[in-house]
């Protein structure tokens, strides 16, 4: 069964990483990316962890309590009886756990990334075949413009002007369909005549 793709907001809690070593670095890098608060617990940990800003670091052995309260976890420890006993652990206290090179153990799963601004696609094989995420995520990317973060910050702007000129909810959704479909095709940002014309249309399409 495939695994569903929710998307967190990482701010919103602190996350562990029990881990000091390369794999533990390469999430530790991928999560920042996305505004997580990190705890990484290790008795050595890589100068490279060490020299990362905003990293709460605990340069000693795993202790169950260091799990109370974080809003996931992950066990790249290197040991695998370790990592199976934090898991478990995790599962106990219903802590969303991810454990390196053990689907099984895991109650999530790190995507293949795609990311552009606001723009994020998550790409998951359920951990039958990395290398094939691996190609998927780089077809994905060779795809999207590379201005592509920088419109829908444009089109994010123009949220609360659309708000408040279409109250009809349809409609609304109609109007923020048709702003982006000019902005791919006519570009960004829209000329003030073009704008006015795409928020005028339910009013048009009402004569």
């Amino acid at each position: 069964m495939a695994h569903f793709p929710f998307f967190m907001d990482l701010s919103a809690g602190d996350g562990l990483i029990v881990g000091g070593g390369a794999v533990a670095l390469r999430k530790i890098e991928k999560l920042l990316e996305y505004g997580a608060r990190l705890t990484v617990c290790a008795p050595e940990l890589l100068p490279e962890i060490e020299a990362v800003p905003g990293l709460t670091l605990l340069r000693r052995p795993f202790e169950p309590s260091m799990a109370e309260g974080k809003l996931f976890v992950i066990a790249a420890a290197g040991d695998g009886a370790l990592n199976r006993q934090i898991a478990a652990l995790c599962r106990e206290k219903h802590v969303p756990i991810n454990v390196v090179d053990d689907r099984d153990s895991c109650t999530f799963l790190f995507p293949a990334l795609v990311k552009q601004g606001p723009l994020c696609v998550g790409i998951s094989t359920g951990g039958t075949s990395p290398s094939a995420a691996v190609y998927w995520k780089q077809r994905i990317a060779q795809t999207i413009p590379p201005d592509t973060g920088a419109m829908l910050d444009y089109l994010g702007s123009l949220r609360e002007t659309v708000r408040a000129a279409v109250p009809d909810e349809q409609a609304r959704s109609a109007v923020f369909a048709a702003l982006f479909d000019s902005c791919l095709t006519k570009g960004w940002p829209l000329e003030r005549t073009e704008l006015e014309r795409l928020l005028r249309l339910p009013v048009e399409g009402t004569r």
